[in-house]
């Protein structure tokens, strides 16, 4: 009997890992990196020295937590790169940097800076804006993107999409779509002859108001 007791172990250490990473994708993806690691073990039912026991730091757990997301930005880059019209890479780029912030806060917080110990993000951070810098110097030879475009420009597009992390998820990554459709026609170097192409249906945004003083 006490045999199968390492085997148990690692199972339920595999189920423990596992929870407390899916628990830190929900935790971090809707409230961002500056969640407090006992929301992530509270959410995954785990104790913190279990928590702890798996990720010792911080850190630790975000590289992990954003992994697939990270796999997601390198072979978006690859792909941009590799795409043999300049214009339509840059476009891709745009729009699936834009869908994998959409689709999570701390991703995003993590590859604007809002976390600076996670270098490994920082590191896809310049691979992800030395692409943007190739891809808009060719896409600028070719005559479709604007002369004045430069990577800083990416920067403030993304800082001012940030803005969408406070509406509902679903109502975030249509917003999303339509954001970046209408600043990939802004970066144009002059507009699609005939009609544009139709965007996504507007989500309705619930705003917040303060409650009047008396």
């Amino acid at each position: 009997m006490t045999g199968h007791l390492p085997r148990t172990v690692r199972s339920d250490a595999r189920d423990n890992r596992a929870r407390i990473l899916d628990s830190a994708r929900a935790v971090f993806g809707e409230e961002g990196l500056s969640a407090p690691m006992r929301e992530v073990a509270r959410h995954a039912g785990v104790g913190p020295a279990t928590l702890y026991r798996h990720f010792p730091t911080k850190q630790d757990l975000i590289v992990e937590t954003f992994a697939e997301q990270r796999r997601a930005c390198h072979a978006a880059v690859s792909d941009a790169l590799a795409d043999s019209d300049p214009w339509h890479g840059f476009r891709s780029l745009v729009e699936r940097i834009c869908e994998l912030h959409a689709h999570s806060r701390g991703f995003a917080d993590a590859f604007m800076r809002e976390f600076p110990e996670a270098m490994d993000f920082a590191a896809d951070r310049e691979r992800t804006l030395r692409a943007v810098a190739e891809l808009a110097r060719r896409a600028q030879e070719s005559g479709r993107l604007r002369p004045g475009f430069v990577v800083d420009d990416l920067i403030l597009m993304l800082m001012a999409h940030r803005g969408l992390q406070d509406t509902p998820r679903a109502a975030r990554i249509t917003a999303s779509r339509r954001f970046a459709a209408y600043v990939i026609e802004a970066f144009r170097a002059v507009p699609e002859e005939g009609a544009p192409a139709p965007l996504p249906p507007a989500p309705r945004l619930q705003l917040t108001h303060s409650p009047s003083t008396p």
